[in-house]
């Protein structure tokens, strides 16, 4: 059923001597609870205690101050019968526990440096930070490929719309999360990136043919588990070319499931095909791609019995518990399909050595652990994975290098300033302050929309010298669709009526196909990140004072012809 003594666990005799003990020592009530990895919406003992004397196998909590998360992540550990996984999204930087960690950047910047090796600093970065804290598991590096510019969840954080381009990066993370000590979860199996919709609303499809997804998704999944990935994060998105090549027999309806609840993807794709040995989890259950699918009283436990090892986060832990417990009581989850489900689990922390580390005393460092966040060389290695990533996607009006000697007077219009909805990381404020000390006069936008003394075409060309657009307005999970939007409609100030009257141009801190909702501006870059240091770099770069050397991960002009002019 399970090989403890080949990829990706390799444990000893004792070590599975450990494994075969630990279970047979558990009471039922003990091995379902260890099936549970909950999301940490608390810090107070009490709730955690409760939690902890269901036996669960981890726990992963959102970012926040390093020292407190260090902290609980200590009291879990120590209050634990079992030793847990520590789970984080480490995406893009320690920042994904620590909030004040590393923000590295995001997949996206890293990929388009051309330079696989910023795939492994920002595995390296991203876990010894995390590791800091005490997390163990890393839920990256995300193996998506960005197929359609309009999915409104991958964009940013994949490594781009190539297979290979995936891989090379990929494997980076995998050696920086090795070296830090972490195991990784490659995520998200079947893959995303080929519907528009996203899955945390209502199931999504990876429509590639059998033939074409082994090329390209299939491709990145076996070549990272030969590579030793520990760990599988399964989502709520279906495949139906393969869930048929499995099962012929299956119905249309059931080939559409998602593959946390499939059979055929989980343990004839995942398991068969590509013959991957690890844990698998799923992705998080409360997601209405897995809620929607069928009464959740029977997708809890299916979700074991068709071959997931790990039920991530719930809507109602002590509901999801006793929807568990029922669907073995029932006979969903047969008691070989737990054993095996147990021995996966209990396998891959010996392979981590917790069982020692318990021991020892060392699941968790000390205080003075936390001292490596932002240190020296990761702060050098972010800087110049910023400077690398920055992407000249057009200039057709022969614009740059700008200087305040050219074009002094400038009007900015941010995703704050610009009548922009849900962006909030002050990016005026900054671009501001870094235009004026290079030497520019920033100017306020004129009244918009039907303001009693708008300003007309002639006033605005002779008031300013050269506009500027900065976006900082992410994909983010929940937000069907995430385009440029104006207030004040054709009226509206902060609406670009105004490329043909004097020099404009847009950089996005974010999603890199903003071009689509402005084509007209014929001086695009794009920085994939909004961090202390890509502002700078955009700007040495819009100056002419360094190179453009990023290329872009994804076809910025998003198939259109006029994006280009």
């Amino acid at each position: 059923m399970v090989d403890l003594k080949a990829k990706p666990f390799y444990l000893s005799d004792a070590d599975i001597q450990w494994v075969k003990e630990t279970i047979a020592g558990m009471t039922i009530e003990e091995k379902i609870g260890q099936l549970f990895c909950p999301v940490g919406f608390s810090t107070d003992k009490t709730i955690l205690k409760d939690m902890l004397d269901k036996n669960i196998c981890g726990i992963m909590y959102r970012p926040g101050l390093a020292a407190e998360t260090q902290e609980v992540h200590r009291f879990l550990q120590n209050n634990a019968k079992i030793p847990l996984f520590l789970a984080a999204n480490l995406e893009a930087g320690g920042n994904g526990i620590a909030a004040d960690g590393t923000c590295f950047g995001k997949p996206m910047q890293a990929a388009a440096t051309g330079d696989p090796e910023e795939g492994y600093h920002l595995g390296k970065i991203a876990c010894t930070e995390g590791a800091a804290v005490g997390v163990n598991w890393s839920f990256a590096p995300i193996v998506d490929i960005d197929n359609n510019w309009r999915n409104p969840i991958t964009n940013l954080r994949t490594f781009g719309d190539d297979a290979d381009r995936v891989i090379e990066f990929g494997s980076g993370y995998l050696r920086g999360a090795k070296e830090a000590g972490l195991i990784v979860s490659i995520k998200h199996f079947p893959g995303d990136g080929c519907d528009e919709r996203d899955q945390h609303l209502h199931l999504t499809i990876n429509d590639r043919s059998a033939e074409e997804w082994m090329a390209t998704y299939g491709k990145i999944y076996k070549t990272l588990i030969e590579q030793g990935a520990e760990t599988v994060m399964v989502g709520h998105i279906a495949q139906p070319a393969w869930a048929k090549k499995i099962n012929p027999e299956i119905s249309e309806e059931e080939a559409y499931l998602p593959a946390t609840l499939s059979y055929e993807l989980m343990t004839g794709l995942l398991r068969g095909e590509l013959g991957f040995n690890g844990m698998i989890s799923t992705d998080a259950s409360p997601m209405l791609g897995f809620m929607c699918a069928m009464p959740r009283r029977d997708a809890v436990p299916r979700a074991i019995a068709v071959g997931c090892d790990v039920f991530l986060f719930n809507k109602d832990f002590n509901e999801d518990y006793e929807y568990m417990m029922d669907g073995y009581k029932n006979g969903i989850i047969t008691d070989e399909r737990l054993e095996e489900a147990l021995t996966r689990i209990l396998g891959t922390k010996a392979a981590m050595g917790l069982p020692k580390k318990k021991a020892e005393g060392t699941l968790v460092p000390g205080p003075e652990a936390l001292s490596v966040l932002r240190n020296e060389e990761f702060l050098s290695w972010t800087k110049n994975c910023a400077d690398k990533a920055v992407t000249l996607v057009k200039d057709t009006q022969q614009l740059l290098p700008i200087s305040p000697e050219k074009t002094p007077r400038v009007v900015l219009f941010t995703s704050e300033s610009g009548g922009f909805m849900g962006e909030t990381s002050g990016i005026y404020e900054k671009m501001k302050a870094e235009l004026e000390s290079r030497g520019f006069t920033v100017l306020d936008p004129p009244a918009g929309g039907f303001s009693d003394k708008p300003m007309n075409v002639e006033e605005f060309k002779k008031t300013y010298d050269l506009a500027i657009f900065a976006f900082n307005f992410e994909t983010a999970s929940n937000n069907t669709v995430i385009r440029l939007t104006w207030k004040g409609g054709l009226t509206g100030s902060s609406s670009p009526w105004f490329t043909r009257e004097i020099p404009t141009l847009a950089v996005s801190f974010a999603n890199p196909y903003h071009l689509v909702d402005v084509p007209q501006v014929k001086t695009f870059v794009n920085a994939y990140t909004f961090n202390e240091y890509t502002l700078p770099a955009v700007m040495d770069k819009l100056m002419g004072l360094s190179p453009f050397t990023g290329i872009s991960p994804v076809d910025p002009f998003c198939g259109k012809p006029d994006t280009r002019f």
